[in-house]
Order: C-alpha cells, then sequence, then structure tokens
C-alpha cells in the first residue's frame, strides 16, 4: 500500500506532485510562466494568487514546461516523500539549464525556508528561493536573477493575507474551487513543520471572501472549499482569547463567515477544510445543519487514539473530547460524513497506545480517512523533544493494520447508501470512462454514474446501486433546475 494515499475516495491524485497549469491567452512575446504544485490545497490556492501576481506583470501562464522563461515548483515539506519528489524534479531542470541557461527556476512555499540554504548555494539547483508570504515580491526578485544574482525572500509576516490578490484559476475544471480565509497557524503540534514554514495565524478580511466566492458563481462555479490549517478559528477583528481588535468594525467568526458565503445562492456547495478538535463549536455545527447547500461533511483529523500520544503530539485535546465533538456531530447533523488523519508509529508510541488507535477506529467508523507512517521533520516540537524511535518494520505493520480496518468501514458506510438517493454536483468524466460521469454527494463521496443530457456543474439525483470502499455507483433519478 502507498503510504499517506487516502484509500477511501476517488479523488483526483493526479493534483499530488504533478503540474497544475494552465494556458494563458496573451502576447505571443510575453515570457512564459511555468508553475507546479505539491502537497495540500493551501499550496495549490496559492498558486493561482502567484499566477495572478506574475499576470499583472506581464507573465503569461503556459502547460508547455518546454517554452517557459520561468518554472516555479510550489513545494511541501510536510513528509519527506513531498521533499523527495520536488528534489528529483529539481535535478531533472538543473540538467536542462546547461542547455538553456537563461531559464529561471524557483521554489516557492514551505521547502523554501527550511531549505534555501542547501537549494541556492550547496546544491545549486534553483536560482530565486520565495517563502509563503513573499509572492508579492516575486517579479522583483526574478529582475534580480536576470541581472546574474540569486534571490532570496522567506521572511515570514503577520499580516500578509493576499486578500486583495484575484487568484486566477490554475486547474479550470470549471466546477469547484478553493478559496483561502486564513493563512499560518498557531496549534504548535508537536510534529508540524507549517507554523514554521507559513508563519502566525491570520484571518482573511470576510468582504474579500465573500466577493471572491460570489465571483466564483457568477463564472459559473459550484463549489467553493474554504480553506485554512485550521478554519475553526477563522476571527476577523478579533484576538485568539475573542476580544475585539477594533470597536469600529464588525467580528466575523467563522461560523458566521460561512453563513455569509451560504447567502451567496442555495446553488453554491460550501465546503471547508481544515477543521481542529479543540476548535469545532456547536455554533458552526448548527450553521451547517441550518443551511442545505453547507455540505454535511467534516474533516476532524484524530491522529491518534490514545490520549498521552496526543500529548506528546501538542494537540490540545484528549480522547474523550474527541469523542464528545463526534457526539455533537451525530447529534446536531445526524447524516453527516466525517473523515480523520490518522499518524501511526508517533514517538515512543507502545502497542497498548497503538490498539487505542484500532479500537477509536472500530468505535468512530470514519467513512474515509488519511493514514500516515509517521516521518520526522527538521525545527518541529517532537525533532527537539523526542527520539523518533519506533522502528519503520513496525510502523509498516501497524499502518496496514489501520488501512485494512479503514476499508472495512468504509466499505460498511458505503453500503448503506445502497438504495438510496442521493444529490450529486457533476464534476468530470470518469477516470476510468468517458461513457460515465463523476460527481460527489453532499458527504463528499464519489459518484460514478452514466453520462446522459447532462454536463458539468449540473446537480442530478442518483439511486445508488452499487458500491466498493472508495466509490459510489448508481444511476440518475433526476435533473435539479437551478434554484436562481
Amino acid at each position: 500500500m502507498k503510504e499517506g494515499v487516502n484509500l477511501d475516495k476517488e479523488i483526483d491524485e493526479s493534483r499530488q506532485g504533478e503540474a497544475t497549469m494552465i494556458a494563458s491567452e496573451g502576447s505571443k512575446t510575453a515570457k512564459k510562466l511555468y508553475v507546479e504544485s505539491y502537497g495540500c490545497a493551501m499550496n495549490f490556492a496559492d498558486s493561482e494568487v502567484v499566477a495572478s501576481i506574475m499576470s499583472q506583470n506581464g507573465y503569461t501562464t503556459t502547460g508547455d514546461v518546454e517554452e517557459a522563461d520561468v518554472v516555479l515548483i510550489n513545494t511541501c515539506s510536510i513528509r519527506e516523500n513531498a521533499e523527495s519528489s520536488v528534489r528529483k524534479r529539481l535535478t531533472n531542470f538543473k540538467k536542462r539549464k546547461q542547455r538553456q541557461p537563461e531559464l529561471i527556476v524557483g521554489i516557492l512555499g514551505c521547502m523554501a525556508e527550511r531549505l534555501k540554504k542547501n537549494l541556492l548555494e550547496e546544491e545549486k539547483l534553483v536560482d530565486l528561493v520565495v517563502g509563503p508570504d513573499a509572492y508579492r515580491d516575486l517579479p522583483g526578485l526574478i529582475t534580480e536573477v536576470e541581472g546574474g544574482q540569486k534571490a532570496v525572500n522567506v521572511l515570514l509576516s503577520r499580516d500578509e493575507t493576499y486578500a486583495d490578490i484575484a487568484p486566477i484559476r490554475l486547474d479550470k475544471n470549471g466546477v469547484s474551487s478553493f478559496v483561502s480565509i486564513t493563512r499560518g497557524c498557531d496549534n504548535m503540534c508537536s510534529f508540524c513543520v507549517v507554523p514554521f514554514t507559513r508563519g502566525r495565524e491570520r484571518s482573511r478580511d470576510p468582504e474579500t471572501i465573500y466577493n471572491e466566492c460570489a465571483t466564483l458563481f457568477e463564472q459559473g462555479y459550484r463549489e467553493v472549499t474554504l480553506l485554512g490549517q485550521n478554519v475553526d478559528s477563522y476571527r476577523w477583528n478579533m484576538t485568539s482569547k475573542g476580544e475585539i481588535k477594533d470597536e469600529t468594525k464588525p467580528t466575523t467568526n467563522f461560523a458566521q463567515l460561512m453563513e455569509s458565503v451560504a447567502s451567496i445562492s442555495p446553488d453554491l456547495r460550501i465546503r471547508f477544510s481544515t477543521s481542529h478538535p479543540k476548535d469545532m463549536t456547536d455554533e458552526v455545527l448548527e450553521i451547517i445543519a441550518k443551511h442545505e447547500n453547507i455540505c454535511n461533511y467534516i474533516h476532524l483529523p484524530i491522529q491518534s487514539g490514545n490520549s498521552e500520544v496526543l500529548k506528546r503530539m501538542n494537540r490540545g485535546y484528549t480522547r474523550e473530547w474527541y469523542l464528545e465533538r463526534i457526539e455533537s456531530i451525530n447529534r446536531i447533523i445526524p447524516n453527516c460524513a466525517i473523515s480523520t488523519d490518522i499518524i501511526t508509529g508517533f514517538c515512543d508510541e507502545t502497542e497498548e497506545e497503538f490498539q487505542d488507535t484500532l479500537s477509536i477506529m472500530r468505535e468512530v467508523k470514519w467513512d474515509f480517512a488519511y493514514m500516515y507512517k509517521y516521518s520526522e521533520r527538521p525545527k518541529t516540537l517532537a525533532e527537539r523533544r523526542f527520539e523518533d524511535n519506533v522502528p519503520e518494520k513496525v510502523k509498516g505493520a501497524r499502518l496496514t493494520e489501520i488501512i485494512n480496518i479503514q476499508q472495512e468501514n468504509s466499505l460498511e458506510v458505503n453500503k448503506r447508501q445502497i438504495g438510496q438517493v442521493h444529490k450529486v454536483l457533476v464534476e468530470s468524466f470518469s477516470k476510468r470512462s468517458e461513457d460515465d460521469f463523476a460527481g460527489r454527494n453532499d458527504q463528499n463521496t464519489t459518484v460514478i454514474f452514466p453520462k446522459g443530457n447532462f454536463g458539468k456543474c449540473d446537480y442530478v439525483l442518483m439511486k445508488i446501486k452499487t458500491c466498493t470502499a472508495a466509490t459510489l455507483q448508481g444511476e440518475v433519478v433526476d435533473v435539479l433546475k437551478p434554484s436562481t
């Protein structure tokens, strides 16, 4: 089994570690930019901000890397595998520069700050290094490189949110899109490098979020996913303690933000990611239950089912707290799907502690899960405080057990959907056959169904006939007319 794969969803894994590109119209003499993104949805959203900044400075983006004048790799440092993939890619571009010395290669994002010296000076793999809060400086930094200098800006900001930048939609699927609502993270989980690579948490002006989502709907998009490392801690004009910063301005929390975006149109479906158990409030759950177009789906990472491991992870909650949040979700939103993240083999994890993770999997029965072996990351609290002492062989065996249980749980959940009717947003052709369409239901499960007299961005009612652990298959019983 592949480490780190969500085995219970037919997600588009081609977005992970492959190019996210768009061929834009523009002058044939304009310089051309190729952007390649790795890792999480936040990185893909950031690449769209970068494309917008560069387009304002005379660049067109291209889907053909061979014709690019500038190649920017938006990187991920969350796991070692992601960094290895990026290094291999950069090595290939280094070889290309031998025949095209004027080519400019840069890295953006999470690897930038951590590995700037290695990549620029020691390995000489890149010409510029730009951290996630310095994208506005890209045009100037590229000018420095064109003048024969190496260029670096990895300074983190307490204020930058790119709220005034209208992202260029790189995937152009025309159905769903990501909208960032926060940047950075204050949680300091001991295994996570994000606070060190993305800085302190900042919330974006709610008016700009609303306007971006409204514009997407006007452009034909029918789904937005509100993004943040911890969306539940979104606070506009409030401190982390709930104190008002400016008495002359309104305040907005995450529940209020979601309700605002949901008001754009009943035909605009709202998702969000990721929630943190310690910050998930009943107010948020009640807003989800109140609005039909806010999807009944919550990604609520547990990481471990043992409270002592959670304490070492600095997660800020116990097993019992997490289960109370699950109970609240099931009570307030009875038809809500829940997914999770699980890390096995964290520092000092005993067999008894691992068994607690297996037992909570059997108790909660998440709809699907992202499952990983622990991978120690430099500069994290875990690296400084603990020893990565669970043998790789044990990590692998434990991961296999977790995957097997989750497959059983996912299949059980999906079997319960057979015979039910689901509202599905048509997104694309099925990856296996252009005779079938694929879309997702309210609970974020992929549904495969035969083509009919409808297309992308249509809502259809689907009767489920069969399933696997990853997908549902069905037939269309009705095509819904737009509400607006």
